[in-house]
């Protein structure tokens, strides 16, 4: 200690600072030794590998994300495409730092939180298994070399080439093909929760756009009626209500106005609108579950909501089948021709129905762009399936969830059953409270029920869209491009439900 007491401030902080450098150098090395040479290899180089363009389908629960799409900002659930995004770049099939733009990424339906789906599709460029890249030059220099170690082997070789010939027509005649291309199913599917599961997969051309190549959407919206002393639901008028959505319609009625999306035309084409019995009652105490199938090529930010929500007051009797014509004659420069209908230019105020029930069913594309198929084979032949690893490991994991949640059902009746020896049923209007099915086994509360056409109206199209361009609008729609561009994330589209 005695040698430093001469010292001047300035050089024992001088001393101290080259201490802490050579201390830090120290424990870096000691790092790098400990590390073992797996995890030295972090830069993967995506380059140097051949890439392809897939589709995905793949089905998820909604009740545990906060929606489909990726979000810049932080939400209170993981959204489905960060954790998918998060699954393909630890299976080292995307690049991480490229984002979703460098992949390429598309999706064909926008569901909202809570809202699942059977059959939702993305497609994306993934890493494959074809020959690594290589520039044209050492392609040729490597044809060079393979020509002379050839030449040398002579007919050693030759033979070799021959019993090779010979092994792989015997895996033909079998009817087994050689795998030629990564387990895509299988990887993505030990990575992901249980709660996302890869189906299919399907190589695509380069152009392809999950969105835009999708010829039509398919939502099912799955609910029962209520018990008293609610008011059932009349499934015949529902049925009578839904058949008037079919055709071309203007739907701004029955969907979410946005104005940061500028949206002015609404027109859409619905080619299927049924309601059926999807589970019959096996006893007068059961109560059967209906599904509310909605097939068409686009679709409105919570239009299949607000359709259900309009076919519950009509099978409860609170409003009439006409309804539907009202709310559809929304466009002056297409009214309806028949004069008794009243035209809306706005939209009665009323509440979306909850969205646990719906599930995006399918997304449709034509054959000769998607041909779907598992890990058991990279063809162009049609696809037998097999039981494979990726199957059995599928099916059982699918299995497992739907054991847990019959279990789960099983009990829940019991404990009903028991309630129900102390609390018997009570019968329709027993009180003065009017009860609105809402969906997926929500209720809403009202002391008197106000007809549609005598509620208050919210704004117009033209009104919304005003008010977003000449307010807040600008500003916030240039942050949101600068997180969007920032996170690499592709631009939003319109919201299909």
């Amino acid at each position: 200690m005695a040698e430093f007491e001469s010292w001047s401030r300035e050089q024992l902080i001088e001393h101290i600072a080259a201490l802490e450098v050579k201390k830090n150098k120290g424990k870096q090395v000691a790092h790098t030794n400990d590390v073992s040479p797996d995890k030295q290899e972090r830069m993967f180089k995506f380059n140097s590998y051949a890439q392809r363009k897939i589709a995905l389908k793949f089905c998820y629960h909604g009740w545990d994300y906060n929606g489909l799409a990726f979000q810049v900002t932080p939400t209170p659930l993981p959204t489905v495409e960060g954790v998918l995004f998060d699954a393909l770049c630890r299976a080292r099939l995307i690049d991480r730092d490229a984002g979703f733009e460098g992949c390429d990424w598309s999706r064909c339906g926008r569901t909202d939180r809570g809202v699942s789906s059977a059959g939702q599709v993305i497609a994306l460029k993934v890493r494959c298994s074809l020959r690594p890249k290589v520039s044209k030059e050492a392609s040729l220099n490597e044809e060079e070399d393979v020509q002379k170690e050839e030449e040398k082997e002579g007919q050693e070789q030759g033979q070799k080439e021959k019993e090779k010939e010979q092994e792989q027509g015997k895996r033909e005649g079998q009817g087994q093909e050689p795998p030629i291309e990564i387990l895509y199913t299988q990887v993505l599917n030990r990575i992901l929760p249980p709660t996302i599961r890869i189906i299919a997969w399907a190589p695509v051309r380069e152009d392809f756009s999950a969105r835009f190549h999708c010829r039509y959407r398919h939502y099912k919206y799955f609910f029962e009626s209520l018990s008293p002393p609610a008011r059932p639901l009349d499934i015949p008028r529902m049925q009578e209500a839904a058949a008037r959505l079919v055709g071309e319609h203007d739907f701004r009625h029955f969907c979410k106005l946005d104005g940061s999306k500028q949206i002015e035309r609404y027109e859409r084409r619905v080619t299927s609108a049924t309601i059926s019995e999807v589970v019959p009652s096996r006893s007068g105490s059961e109560k059967p579950l209906y599904v509310f199938d909605l097939i068409g090529s686009a679709f409105l930010w919570h239009q299949v909501r607000h359709i259900v929500a309009i076919l519950f007051l009509v099978g409860q009797g609170f409003e009439e089948v006409d309804i539907i014509d009202a709310l559809l004659n929304a466009n002056a420069s297409h009214p309806n021709p028949d004069p008794s209908v009243p035209f809306l230019e706005r939209r009665p105020l009323y509440d979306m129905v909850e969205g646990l029930p719906l599930v995006l069913w399918k997304c449709g594309f034509d054959e000769k762009d998607v041909k779907w198929r598992t890990d058991d084979y990279d063809g162009e032949e049609a696809v037998v399936p097999s039981l494979m690893p990726s199957t059995i490991q599928l099916r059982e994991s699918m299995e497992s969830a739907l054991a847990a949640s019959r279990i789960k059902t099983s009990l829940l009746e019991h404990f009903f059953q028991t309630a129900a020896e102390h609390h018997p049923t009570p019968a329709v209007g027993t009180d003065k409270v009017v009860r609105v099915h809402a969906g997926g086994g929500r209720i809403r509360h009202f002391n008197k029920y106000e007809p549609l056409l005598k509620r208050k109206r919210g704004p117009t199209v033209t009104e919304v869209n005003e008010t977003w361009k000449n307010g807040r609008g600008p500003m916030v729609a240039a942050r949101r491009a600068a997180k969007i561009s920032a996170a690499g994330r592709m631009e939003e589209e319109e919201g299909p439900e």
